[in-house]
């Protein structure tokens, strides 16, 4: 056992002497007695006062009404620093641990631990010898985040400039007298009822709702969203091959004016491109398609609408059958139109195309062009 500033004699533990000059002692009984000295500085130059005429720690601590360790302690810290050693305290806890920061880093992107695909804070302070709160504060300092990874998908379409231009071009200076359709099924949407009833939002309790379910059947939404107005024209329809396509081409051609020219917006899917789809469109020039690149669905406008609509009415939906799916689905749509807002594409080609080839993404592209997933990228694409 340590014991602060003491010295063994037989069985009796003496603290060590301290004999001030007369400097010394006037300088101590001037901030014992000043109304200016800190409480807590005034104490310690009495411990020191009344040490130096001989009294034990014991007898100073009774005398004080303090600790016997306090009292050791600063009779020590005098000794060892003269009155600076009384007049400021010392750092609490153990001092700071200093980190290789530069190895840290390097650690983190250059290496991964055993068996694991990634540093988590406790693996990297565990290799480093310092605190997860360290690591998590330098990784911040450096903008590394281990547990976070993007995906991507390379679209390889030999076209993909020229069609990126286009369909920008499309977005930011749309022809006059002429409307701009973003086409798309969202197919399989499933009508899902849970197995047992949930329990309401209430205060202190958040919805719950079972992870079990039941099917019940799908249909598949076929939507146009007008790139002005935000307006969408909507269908439900139990397939989604080129007939039920061609069926959706119809109803846009009646629930549009006749004396506008119509660019539509759709994917490589083959329904799209079919015989038949080919044969209609050439009877109807004001038809005019416009594909996105492959690969490349973060294009169309209407994925935006899609993604709206499955978080805010699908998602957490209870639905007992492909009918009342339906109508959910045509409800939204309807309440949709009463006050629609048009999403705002604020990125031009020469820009998105910047962003992909420096890697915007966080991947090296050498001569092939990349893509953020749909959600990620069309949300940084438009306001």
């Amino acid at each position: 056992m340590v014991h602060l500033g003491l010295n063994w004699s037989g069985h009796v533990r003496i603290a060590p002497a301290i004999v001030l000059t007369d400097e010394q002692k006037a300088e101590l009984t001037r901030l014992s007695r000043s109304g200016r000295t800190s409480v807590r500085l005034a104490q310690r130059a009495r411990i020191v006062l009344l040490a130096a005429q001989g009294l034990q720690n014991k007898d100073i601590a009774e005398q004080l009404g303090i600790g016997r360790v306090q009292v050791a302690r600063w009779r020590q810290r005098y000794l060892e620093a003269g009155l600076q050693g009384i007049e400021r305290d010392l750092p609490r806890g153990a001092p700071p641990v200093k980190v290789n920061v530069q190895r840290l880093v390097d650690l983190t992107t250059q290496s991964k631990p055993p068996a694991a695909t990634h540093w988590s804070t406790r693996k990297m302070a565990a290799e480093l010898g310092v605190s997860a709160s360290t690591v998590m504060r330098h990784w911040q300092a450096n903008g590394l985040k281990p547990h976070v990874v993007r995906g991507f998908k390379v679209s390889r379409d030999p076209k993909f400039v020229e069609k990126l231009e286009d369909i920008v071009g499309l977005y930011m200076s749309p022809p006059e007298h002429a409307l701009v359709l973003c086409c798309d099924e969202k197919s399989q949407v499933q009508a899902l009822d849970r197995t047992q009833p949930g329990l309401p939002l209430k205060k202190g309790r958040a919805q719950t709702m079972t992870h079990d379910y039941k099917r019940h059947g799908t249909t598949t939404l076929f939507a146009a969203l007008n790139v002005l107005d935000g307006q969408v024209i909507g269908q439900c329809q139990q397939r989604h091959t080129h007939a039920e396509w061609l069926k959706f081409l119809r109803k846009i051609d009646r629930e549009t004016p006749k004396e506008k020219t119509l660019h539509l917006i759709a994917d490589n899917y083959a329904t799209h491109k079919h015989p038949a789809v080919q044969e209609w469109l050439a009877k109807h020039p004001r038809f005019h398609m416009h594909f996105t690149p492959t690969s490349a669905s973060w294009l169309n406008m209407v994925e935006r609408f899609f993604r709206d609509l499955t978080t805010e009415r699908l998602r957490r939906g209870v639905f007992t059958s492909v009918p009342e799916l339906v109508t959910a689905i045509d409800e939204y749509v309807a309440h949709h139109n009463t006050d629609p807002k048009p999403f705002i594409w604020t990125k031009s080609a020469r820009d998105i195309l910047q962003k992909v080839v420096h890697g915007h993404f966080g991947y090296s592209l050498g001569s092939s062009l990349a893509e953020a997933r749909t959600t990620s990228f069309f949300n940084h694409c438009t306001a």
